[in-house]
């Protein structure tokens, strides 16, 4: 739950003042999902290590806490994590260290390497594109990129009723702090500890329900319908968010031509270690 609770921190860490934090939203978005799809479709390990210190740069230049940012990427690793763990059990080729009928061969060995590197380089770009444009203005960059009009919607009320679920949360936990519950407690049965944890969190979706219908009948009695169209705030892209789509686009193509021109210099770093 404690988790959960840090995305206001998170929102108010993207509220920043920096000069990552002050590009355009279309802009940050836009260049966080060109370097992901860069770095999936690359299959060599020099893209992704280039990238992640492209990233590292930008993470120093938005002032945000390496320690932190690492702590973040570490919490959403297992979500792709369990995909490469078996995968130097899984592909075929010259075995390297088997036992039994445990097998890790060279080529998933590779493939899990380089998994595991694309994985770094999205994460590095989702936590620092999350930690330096507020949620709200990523929504409103996707709308003004021509998202279709119902997810749009979808993906707004989403993130409104994102902080009315955590406030929710919130009234629940200190209600049961006020009644000296405490989920670590040796005192009391594990299974009614369980129970009460089950309760917690059916009131919760019940009370976040409940608000969600209160807010759709205010948003009708404003006139709201499926025919309202959503604003969306006119701005114009600046200086800085030139030069810094013209360096991410350098970056990109210098790596293409080092990739291209000097795949023998670059050794095991300029092998296709991708499956064929």
């Amino acid at each position: 739950m404690a988790n959960i609770t840090k995305a206001l921190d998170l929102d108010a860490l993207a509220s920043g003042d920096s000069p990552i934090h002050r590009l355009e939203g279309r802009v940050k978005l836009v260049s966080c999902i060109l370097i992901i799809v860069y770095c999936v479709f690359s299959s060599e390990l020099i893209v992704p290590i280039i990238l992640e210190i492209y990233l590292l740069i930008l993470l120093y230049l938005s002032k945000l806490s390496f320690a932190n940012s690492f702590k973040r990427i570490l919490i959403l690793l297992p979500f792709g994590g369990m995909i490469i763990i078996f995968q130097p059990f899984l592909q075929p080729g010259n075995v390297l260290w088997s036992y039994s009928w445990l097998q890790i061969s060279d080529v998933g060995l590779n493939f899990a390497i380089l998994l595991f590197a694309r994985l770094i380089v999205s994460l590095t770009a989702i936590v620092i594109l999350s930690s330096t444009s507020p949620m709200e203005q990523i929504v409103a960059s996707f709308r003004k990129l021509k998202m279709p009009k119902d997810f749009a919607m979808i993906l707004t009320i989403m993130v409104r009723f994102l902080f009315v679920f955590i406030d929710e949360l919130e009234t629940i936990k200190k209600a049961q702090k006020s009644r000296n519950f405490n989920i670590h407690s040796k005192l009391t049965p594990y299974k009614w500890r369980l129970r009460q944890v089950g309760y917690s969190i059916a009131m919760m979706f019940l009370k976040s329900y409940e608000q969600g219908e209160r807010t759709y009948q205010s948003m009708v009695s404003r006139g709201f319908s499926e025919h309202s169209q959503l604003f969306n705030e006119k701005t114009s892209l600046e200086k800085n968010d030139y030069i810094f789509i013209v360096s991410l686009i350098v970056v990109l193509a210098i790596l293409t031509v080092i990739i291209f021109v000097f795949p023998e210099k670059l050794g095991y770093f300029g092998e296709n270690l991708a499956l064929n």
